[in-house]
C-alpha cells in the first residue's frame, strides 16, 4: 500500500533534521532557504514492540514491519501560490502526497536563522495554511466555469456546480476544506481528481526547544493553534542527537528529558494514524510481519494486502488477539484455552488480530 506524507512547513524549520533523523539518511540540512529542492523520499519502519515479542515465541527467521512513506518537501515562503520561492514545484509536491506533516517552528535560536515568512507559530501555521487555500482558490475557479456550463446544459449536474461553488466560497473566506465535513465528503465523491490539498489530513507537528519537551501548559496553547487537527511535540535538535546512539545510552538521554521513547516514534505512528491505516499481524517460523490496511478493511481485503488471490479464494480467517496470544504462552495454548477463533467474510480487522487466512487455491 504506497502511501506518501508530505514533510512541509517554511525554510529554517526543522524539515530536513527531522527527515534525516526519521530515515536515518543525510540528506542537506542547511540554515539557509530551499536547502531542499526536489523532494527526498524515506521509507519508515512503523514501531510495534509486539514484532519481537512474536518473532521469540515463534523462532521467527525474519522480522517485517509495517511501514510509512514520508516525503520532504522543499520549503514554502510567503506568495508561494503566486509562484515566489518554488511556488508550484512546492505546491505541485504537495498535491501528490496522500496527506501532510507541518513542521512548526517553537523553538529559538540565534544560531538557526528564522526565514523572512517566519514570525511565531500562529504566523507560521497562517502563512502556510493561506498558501494552500489560495492555491486551491485557483484550482476551483479553473474548473468552475466548466461545471457551470455543464450544468445549464445538463439540470442533473446542477447540484455538483453548486457544491464546487460553496467550495469556493469556503476557500474565498480563507478557510480550508477540511474545516467543512459535508462539502469534504461531497469533494471525495466527485472532486476527488482536483487534488485539493487542503482536502488532505494533516497533522501539526511542532518543533521545540529540548526544555520544552516537558512543558505542558505551552504544548496545549500549541495545541489549540491547530485544533481539533492532531499535533505532536518534538525536538528536531534531540532527535538528531539520539542517531547512532545505542539502546541504553539513548534511553538514559531521553530519560533526562523525561521522555520514554523518541519522539519520532510518535511522529510516524500519528502519522499512519492520520492516513486510517492499521496493523495486523502474521507470525510463523519463516517470518514475523505487521501488514498494512485500511482502518474498516473486512477479513477478506486484508487477506488481498498479501496477495489477490487470497481475497478471491477467501474462505476464513483463523484469528487469536495479541493480548490473548501472550497470555497465554503458544498458539497451541491459546488454542486449548477457546482464544482461538473463525470469522468470515463479513469479519473487520481489528489491531490486535494475529490471523492465518484460509482460501481455495
Amino acid at each position: 500500500m504506497a502511501l506518501e506524507i508530505g514533510i512541509v512547513g517554511l525554510p529554517n524549520v526543522g524539515k530536513s533534521t527531522l527527515f534525516n533523523a526519521l530515515t536515518d539518511s543525510n540528506i542537506l540540512a542547511a540554515n539557509y532557504p530551499f536547502a531542499t529542492i526536489e523532494p527526498n523520499t524515506g521509507i519508515v519502519p512503523v514501531p510495534d514492540e509486539r514484532l519481537g515479542k512474536l518473532a521469540d515465541m515463534y523462532h521467527s527467521q525474519k522480522v517485517i514491519p509495517a511501514t510509512v512513506t514520508f516525503v520532504d518537501i522543499a520549503g514554502l515562503v510567503e506568495g508561494a501560490s503566486k509562484g515566489e520561492g518554488l511556488g508550484n514545484q512546492f505546491l505541485s509536491h504537495i498535491r501528490s502526497c496522500n496527506a501532510i506533516v507541518q513542521v512548526v517552528r517553537a523553538f529559538e535560536s540565534g544560531d538557526v536563522l528564522r526565514s523572512d515568512s517566519s514570525k511565531d507559530p500562529e504566523h507560521d501555521i497562517d502563512v502556510i495554511l493561506t498558501e494552500l487555500v489560495l492555491a486551491d482558490l485557483q484550482t476551483v475557479d479553473n474548473r468552475l466555469p466548466r461545471f457551470a456550463k455543464e450544468a445549464r446544459a445538463n439540470p442533473k449536474m446542477k447540484p455538483l456546480a453548486d457544491d464546487l461553488q460553496k467550495i469556493k466560497d469556503v476557500f474565498e473566506a480563507g478557510n480550508p476544506l477540511w474545516k467543512d465535513a459535508a462539502l469534504l465528503e461531497a469533494y471525495h465523491e466527485h472532486f476527488s481528481d482536483l487534488q485539493l490539498m487542503t482536502a488532505k489530513p494533516i497533522l501539526y507537528l511542532f518543533n521545540l526547544d529540548e526544555d520544552d519537551l516537558g512543558n505542558t501548559e505551552k504544548q496545549a496553547e500549541l495545541q489549540k493553534l491547530v485544533a481539533p487537527a492532531p499535533a505532536v511535540f518534538v525536538s528536531a535538535k534531540l532527535e538528531d542527537e539520539l542517531r547512532g546512539l545505542d539502546e541504553p545510552d539513548r534511553d538514559e538521554m531521553l530519560a533526562s528529558y523525561g521522555q520514554k521513547e523518541p519522539g519520532l516514534h510518535k511522529v510516524i505512528k500519528a502519522a499512519y494514524d492520520l492516513l486510517g491505516l492499521q496493523s495486523y499481524l502474521t507470525a510463523g517460523e519463516k517470518e514475523v510481519r505487521a501488514w498494512t490496511v485500511r482502518k474498516g478493511s473486512t477479513a477478506p481485503q486484508a487477506a488481498g494486502v498479501i496477495h489477490s488471490d487470497f481475497e478471491k479464494g477467501f474462505i476464513a480467517a483463523q484469528i487469536v488477539d495479541y493480548d490473548d496470544l501472550m497470555a497465554a504462552g503458544s498458539e497451541s495454548a491459546a488454542r486449548s484455552q477457546g482464544k482461538l477463533r473463525t470469522e468470515g467474510k463479513t469479519y473487520i480487522m481489528q489491531p490486535g488480530d494475529v490471523v492465518e487466512f484460509r482460501f481455495n487455491n
